[in-house]
């Protein structure tokens, strides 16, 4: 068939999780509240980090814009979700369609970089403590921040232009609760080689670069701290580092089982349960896992809430 000859859809539906109707407003109920937990734990994260001034450092700093993409991406999916599940007709227009693939991937993609440049601030701590104010300083870490998130938006802009190219007049209906990249290629009726051309080649560049970077980072961090010869310094040195290495695991984990695969052993309910772990789960545990293991985290909860007295 011509492309001349294809008409453009207006609108996609999406199927979401389930199709049984006695289910919705259980779902609805559950996902508002993983929504307002997700909101409640990283906005909490933010202001506790904006009012001590004991934690305005880059770990913290990083930690802030770790939580502000979590809380955004979110944003872009779970909302839209509850509306699907009070209405019958879960539609969603071209243009939104558009907007929320690109907007789950700015925030995702510049999460991914975020992360690496984590694994290097706690690689500079360990390895050379003494300069590490001189290296780390506001300015650089600035530089890092705003590198995340220009990434994200180069990244994300390429994808959106590539995988909207397609067409997708054959079939409007999306299996999936969002539109993510691995639902609309099935949903296309053009040939997607160059579109997953386009997908490998950033994953490159958004998935495999940075974990190897912190895979190296990590590998220097554990030769470091080996050679500490006090067992409370590598102690305390392990204690910074595994909150982090817990929430990279978890995060690049479950992204790289969904975008790091042959198209051929992609199923859309694998494809849903995936993607759901990543957007509604993984940015709970995030703010649990940096609260709960963080002696300062907690002191400055404590007074906020007004459980500990001023000194």
């Amino acid at each position: 068939m011509e492309s001349s000859n294809l008409t453009s859809v207006t609108e996609f539906i999406l199927l979401g999780l389930s199709s049984r109707p006695e289910l919705q407003m259980y779902l609805f109920l559950f996902f508002l509240l993983v929504y307002l937990l997700i909101l409640l734990g990283n906005l909490l994260i933010v202001l506790l980090i904006f009012l001590n001034t004991c934690l305005h450092t880059p770990m913290y700093f990083f930690l802030a814009n770790l939580s502000i993409m979590e809380t955004s991406y979110t944003s872009c999916v779970i909302p839209q979700m509850l509306g699907h599940f009070l209405s019958e007709r879960k539609s969603i227009s071209f243009s939104r369609c558009v907007t929320q693939f690109f907007t789950f991937l700015f925030f995702g993609i510049a999460e991914c970089y975020i992360l690496s440049v984590m694994a290097y601030d706690h690689y500079i701590a360990i390895r050379d403590p003494l300069r590490y104010s001189v290296i780390m300083n506001w300015g650089f870490c600035g530089g890092l921040a705003a590198g995340c998130w220009v990434g994200g938006f180069i990244a994300s802009t390429v994808d959106t232009v590539a995988t909207f190219q397609l067409s997708f007049s054959r079939e409007n209906v999306i299996n999936h609760f969002l539109c993510e990249m691995p639902a609309l290629l099935h949903l296309s009726c053009t040939d997607t080689s160059h579109v997953e051309k386009v997908m490998n080649v950033l994953c490159i560049f958004t998935l495999l670069c940075p974990v190897t970077f912190i895979t190296f980072s990590y590998a220097h961090i554990i030769n470091v701290v080996l050679h500490i010869r006090s067992a409370e310094g590598r102690r305390k040195a392990f204690s910074t580092c595994s909150s982090h290495l817990m929430v990279v695991m978890v995060f690049y984990g479950t992204v790289i089982s969904l975008y790091i695969r042959p198209r051929s052993l992609s199923s859309p309910k694998y494809d849903k349960i995936i993607a759901m772990f990543y957007i509604a789960f993984t940015p709970i545990f995030n703010p649990l896992i940096y609260s709960l293991r963080n002696k300062e985290v907690k002191i400055t909860l404590r007074k906020l809430l007004g459980k500990t007295r001023d000194t």
